[in-house]
Parts: structure tokens; C-alpha cells; sequence
């Protein structure tokens, strides 16, 4: 194998061999260069060619006096093209005596000669230049100043050259304290693990000898063992001869004395730990009672001080496709505590193309402010929604009737918020999912304290005032005008629909089945917001029973789900043709309901003797969830769009109103 040559001397070498050659001044003249000759000039263009030959040899001095340097790019080629091979790393102090003798010996490369004086001009695009006359002193000045422009040029670039070449050196010189460092270091640990070793060997040796010493004394041992082994057998007779003449003496007595003790003890503990174990039982259960009453009275006073009826304001984002709404048209100011509040106030900018100034400018936009219980950005996911809503929800297991409904116009993603999304995906579950996973969670926790609940499920829509059931089946199918509002019982107060499907659950498998079934049934119809828009009120409850057997306690209560119809207004100017007339009734229909529903609220809030429940049968269904023992939330659904900012306003102001109502103090359906 050939030795291996150093990096430092084969860069070197490559430098010499890919050395370029000096190339010879040129004398063009400058472009854009003027000279103007006067008398004395042209005297001197009549001197000797001396003197012309003079200011040459100055050029020429000036451009071969530095030594021309390797160009960095042939390096860089050389080094591409040839891999250095590699260091070894135990080179010890020879390496850096090397390294170091290269680099001295290292020296420029030969300088390119010089160009004589009279050489001729080097011929630019395949042609000679023709001699210029010896009159022409403008012509060869410009000559020598274009050849010492290419001087100052050659040189810059060389002490460029040079200066990489030093950078490569100092890297080259590093390098090799490096190696020398690391060969010391082997060195250095060699030399202990040497050292090491020739310990292990002595200490192997010295064992070899204490193992031979050992066995020597386990030999005599074992000589001595045995006869201790004979000596114990003998002894071992004498003993068992005397210890069975001492059994048969107390065997007797020990017999009776302990079955007397033992049962004695035994019964005494027994009767002491049992009445023991009965009194904390019973001080846990009426413990654990109380603490479970507490519980409801406080999360029943935290839901009161947060208000009975609340308002929650969700705005859904943007959908691929549609267009982008321009910068301030919906703020979120910040709550009292800055950014990390949950934002509660809502600022939506409207500009009217109606209005004008004097001048006849548009005038500005109109901005207007609401304030909710909460509101809820385009960005914020299911989760953040249900965790807002999770204690009210379990209020209903504490026999309080709760309602939860989703307001606002076609396209808005009320349908989203209550069922979720299409694909099952978990993240974009909706409340009537999530809400029954947390009741039938609670519920389990509760069945440790000796509460039992049981579960039953009813989905209906309401369709131009009339009831349809939406978990109908079979031949069941499509026979809404059935379905009647009806009492539980004569003096109940419950309500009923006579005809629906009311069916037990008790996990989510069953609910998931429930709500596909409803999703197929529903009334859908496509409008001009949307594609698949719901010309319905769709009304999801879940009747709550709770037992407490050991202490006789029960309690009931409705949780209702609502998701309303899109709330439009309808467009006087509209020409309707004969199949726009079946969607007029639908908006007639959803908007009455839609009203008859803030008249119920305002007439609750004040405490009017009238509370006009009949006037639709969306009202008159819920209302034992919207009386004065219920909790309420409303969900307001706007879109981000600048088009439906007249329908996200009438939603909003619709919302305000209800948010300014109070209704009384709810109280728990206990029996």
C-alpha cells in the first residue's frame, strides 16, 4: 500500500500544478475617456520611444511585484475532486513536527514574467490590434491606465487568494494540535490500562493462592463437621426421649386451657370489632350524605350567581371558500383581567353605503358592542364550549330541569354546536353527545353513594307547528301529524308527546344510534345561506330519575337540547314563484315560533301572571324547562361573513334582550 500523504502536501501539490498563468497587461484604452491635446502635448508626442517605453516598465514593475498566489477555486476543485485521505489519530508528537515543516517549507509559486516593454498588445476578439501611431499620447495613456485598472484587480484578487490561503493554514495548524492533544491522550491512557493490567494479573495470582489455602482449611473442616454430626445424632435421641415424656404431661392440660382462651378471645373481638365497623359505617354515610347535599346546595348557588338564564355568543369560522371578512369587522376586547379572561364582549363594525358626509364621502362604519356571559372566537373547538356548559348539564342529575338551546340564522353552526360534525370524529362532537357522556359518568360516581339514575331518551322536531318524531321507524315513518302535545296524567305537570318513541339509555353507543336515526329523519331543505339548511326546531330530551334507596330520597328532571330553525327575516321585495311559496310557510312558521319564544322570556323576567306557553308548540313543550325552576342558556350562532351582518345584528340584539332577563330562583324537583 502507498503511504499516506498529508492534506497540508497534497493541497499543496494541487496548488502548484492548477496554478494559473499571469495574463499580459492590456493597452486598450478606457472607455469614456477624453483628453484634450495642447501645444506642449503634441511636442511630446514627438519624443523618442524612450520614454514611452519608460512608463511601460513601470506598469510592467507594478504588476509582476507581488508573487501571484494559488487561485482558491482550483483548491476547492482539487479538493472535490481528489478526497484527501484521513488522519490517523495516534500520529503522537510526530504529526504536529510535520505538519509544522510543511508549512515552512511551503512558498509561492513562481511569478508569471513580466511583458516587455515593446510586446504587443494581447488581441482581443481574434483580431490584432493595429499600432497606434507614435503621435497618439491619448490613445496609449489610455492604454497604461486600462493596464493598471487590470494591475489593481489581479492584485486585489490575489490578496484575496492569500488571505484564504492563510484561513486554511491556521484551520490545517489546528487541526494537527488537535491530533497531537488526542494522541497524547491514548497515550496516556494506554499506559494506565497497562497498568491495570499488570494489577489484575498480581491480584489473580494472589487469589490463585488464598483458593489453595481455603481448600486446605475446608478439608480439615469438613473432618471436624463430621464428627460434630455424630456427637448431635446422640443427643438428638437423648432429646426427643425427654421431650416425649414432657409432652404426654402437658399435652392434657395446654389442650383444655387453650380452647377455653381462644374462644373466649375470639368472641370478645369479634363483637368489639363488629360494633366498631357499624358505627363507622354509619358515621361515613351520613358524612358522605351530607357532604353529597352540600355539593348539590353549593353548585346550585354557583349556577344561580352565575344567573339562571345566561347567554353564550359563539362565532363560527370562516369556510373554505368564502370570502374573507375585512380586518375590525368582529373584535374581542379583552376581559377586566387583560388577555387571559375568557372574553365576554363582542364588537361588530357595520358600514352603510346609504349614509354619507357633506362632502360626499362615505361615511364611517357603525360599530356596535354586546356583552354576554361568554363569547367564543371563530378558534375555539367543542371542547372549550361543553367544559363552559359541563355544571350546568350536571345540574339536571340534582333534579334541576335544564334547557339549552342554539339561536341564530341559517348557516351559523347551530346544528355543529348541539350534534357536531360529520365522520365521528371525537373532536368535533357536539353538546348532546358530550353532555350525555358526562351524566352517564357522574351517574356511576354517584352509584358508590347508593344514588341509582335511570335514563330516557325522546328526539322530536317541530315542523310548521306541527310535532314529528324523529326516531320513528319502520311504518312509524313520516307520521308526525300524530304526535300531540299532551299531560302525563290528570294534575301532572309533566308533559308528554302521545305517539314519540321515548327510549331508555344508559350508554353512549346508544345515544350515538339515536342521533343518526334523528339526523336521517330530520326536515332539511337548501336555502341561499346553505346547501343543507334545517327548516326545523329539533328538540332533544332526556328525562332524569334518581333514586337514593336507603334514605328514601328521589328526584326527576328534563334535560332539553334544542336546536332552533334558522332565524332570517323574510324579504318583502321577493318574488316568489310556486316553488318558493312551501319555504315561505317555513320561515312564516319558524320566525312566529322564534317570537312567541322571546315573548315567553320577557313574560317570565317580569314576572307577568300570563306567560303565554300555547301560542306555539315549541313553547308549550318546553314549559317546564323555561319556567321559573329551570336554568336556561342560550346559544347565539352568528356568521363572520360582512354579508349577514344584518342577520348577526337581529341575532345579537335578540340575545341582549334575553340576557337582560331574570327569572326567579330555581328549585329542585324532589320528592
Amino acid at each position: 500500500m502507498e503511504p499516506q500523504r498529508s492534506p497540508l502536501l497534497e493541497v499543496r501539490g494541487n496548488i502548484q500544478l492548477k496554478r494559473p498563468p499571469v495574463k499580459a497587461p492590456s493597452r486598450l484604452p478606457l472607455p469614456g475617456t477624453r483628453f484634450k491635446r495642447g501645444p506642449d502635448q503634441m511636442e511630446d508626442a514627438l519624443e523618442p520611444e524612450k520614454k514611452r517605453t519608460r512608463g511601460l516598465d513601470t506598469v510592467t514593475k507594478i504588476a509582476t511585484s507581488r508573487p501571484r498566489a494559488p487561485a482558491l477555486t482550483t483548491v476547492a476543485q482539487t479538493q472535490g475532486q481528489t478526497t484527501a485521505p484521513k488522519v490517523p489519530k495516534k500520529t503522537g508528537p510526530r504529526c504536529s513536527t510535520a505538519v509544522a515543516t510543511v508549512l515552512k517549507n511551503q512558498k509561492p509559486g513562481p511569478a508569471a514574467p513580466a511583458q516587455k516593454p515593446g510586446a504587443a498588445a494581447p488581441v482581443l476578439g481574434g483580431r490584432k490590434p493595429t499600432k497606434r501611431p507614435a503621435w497618439d499620447l491619448k490613445g496609449q495613456l489610455c492604454d497604461l491606465n486600462a493596464e493598471l485598472k487590470c494591475c489593481r484587480e489581479r492584485t486585489q484578487t490575489l490578496d484575496q487568494e492569500n488571505q484564504q490561503l492563510q484561513d486554511q493554514l491556521r484551520e490545517a495548524q489546528q487541526q494537527a494540535k488537535s491530533l497531537g492533544a488526542e494522541c497524547r491522550t491514548l497515550e496516556g491512557e494506554l499506559a494506565r490500562v497497562q497498568a491495570q493490567a499488570e494489577q489484575g494479573q498480581q491480584e489473580l495470582g494472589n487469589l490463585r493462592a488464598r483458593v489453595l489455602e481455603l481448600e486446605e482449611q475446608l478439608g480439615t473442616q469438613q473432618g471436624l463437621v463430621q464428627e460434630l454430626q455424630k456427637e448431635q445424632l446422640g443427643l438428638q435421641e437423648e432429646r426427643r426421649g425427654l421431650a416425649a415424656r414432657l409432652e404426654e404431661q402437658e399435652r392434657r392440660l395446654q389442650a383444655s386451657e387453650a380452647a377455653l382462651s381462644g374462644s373466649q378471645a375470639e368472641v370478645a373481638s369479634l363483637r368489639q370489632e363488629a360494633t366498631t365497623q357499624a358505627a363507622l359505617l354509619v358515621e361515613q354515610g351520613e358524612r358522605l350524605h351530607g357532604l353529597e347535599m352540600e355539593r348539590r346546595r353549593l353548585h346550585n348557588q354557583l349556577q344561580e350567581l352565575k344567573g339562571n338564564i345566561r347567554v353564550f355568543c359563539r362565532v363560527r369560522p370562516v369556510l373554505p371558500g368564502e370570502p374573507t371578512p375585512p380586518p375590525g369587522f368582529l373584535l374581542f376586547p379583552s376581559g377586566p383581567g387583560g388577555p387571559s379572561d375568557p372574553p365576554t364582549r363582542l364588537s361588530l363594525s357595520r358600514s352603510d353605503e346609504r349614509r354619507g358626509t357633506l362632502s360626499g364621502a362615505p361615511a364611517p362604519p357603525t360599530r356596535h358592542d354586546f356583552s354576554f356571559d361568554r363569547v367564543f372566537p371563530p378558534g375555539s373547538g367543542q371542547d372549550e364550549v361543553f367544559e363552559e356548559i359541563a355544571m350546568l348539564v350536571q345540574s339536571a342529575l340534582d333534579g334541576y330541569p335544564v334547557c339549552i338551546f342554539a339561536y341564530g340564522q341559517t348557516g351559523s353552526g347551530k346544528t355543529f354546536t348541539m350534534e357536531g360534525g360529520p365522520g365521528g370524529d371525537p373532536q368535533v362532537e357536539g353538546l348532546i353527545p358530550r353532555a350525555l357522556r358526562h351524566l352517564f359518568s357522574v351517574a356511576q360516581e354517584l352509584g358508590s353513594q347508593g344514588w341509582t339514575y335511570s335514563f330516557v331518551a325522546s328526539y322530536v322536531e317541530i315542523y310548521n307547528e306541527t310535532v314529528r318524531d324523529l326516531l320513528a321507524t319502520g311504518t312509524r315513518k313520516g307520521q308526525g301529524g300524530e304526535c300531540e302535545i299532551r299531560r302525563a296524567g290528570p294534575g301532572s305537570e309533566e308533559l308528554t308527546v302521545t305517539n314519540a318513541r321515548y327510549v331508555p339509555v344508559s350508554c353512549e353507543k346508544e345515544v350515538e344510534a339515536l342521533l343518526h336515526l334523528a339526523h336521517q329523519n330530520r326536515a332539511v331543505a337548501r336555502t341561499a345561506q346553505n346547501e343543507r339548511s334545517s327548516r326545523s326546531h329539533s328538540v332533544f330530551q332526556l328525562q332524569i330519575s334518581g333514586e337514593h334507596a336507603g334514605r328514601g330520597l328521589q328526584c326527576g328532571a328534563p334535560l332539553s337540547l334544542v336546536d332552533l330553525a334558522g332565524s332570517e327575516r323574510l324579504d318583502p321585495g321577493l318574488t316568489l314563484g310556486p316553488g318558493e311559496r312551501e319555504r315561505l310557510r317555513e320561515t312564516q312558521a319558524i320566525n312566529s315560533s322564534l317570537s312567541t319564544l322571546g315573548l315567553v322570556i320577557m313574560a317570565l323576567s317580569n314576572k307577568e301572571s300570563h306567560v303565554p306557553y300555547r301560542n306555539s308548540k315549541l313553547t308549550y313543550l318546553l314549559q317546564n324547562s323555561l319556567g321559573g325552576s329551570a336554568k336556561m342558556l342560550m346559544f347565539v350562532n352568528i356568521s363572520p361573513l360582512e354579508e349577514n351582518v344584518s342577520e348577526s345584528l337581529n341575532s345579537l340584539r335578540f340575545a341582549s334582550k334575553v340576557n337582560q332577563c331574570v327569572i326567579g330562583t330555581a328549585q329542585a324537583n324532589r320528592k
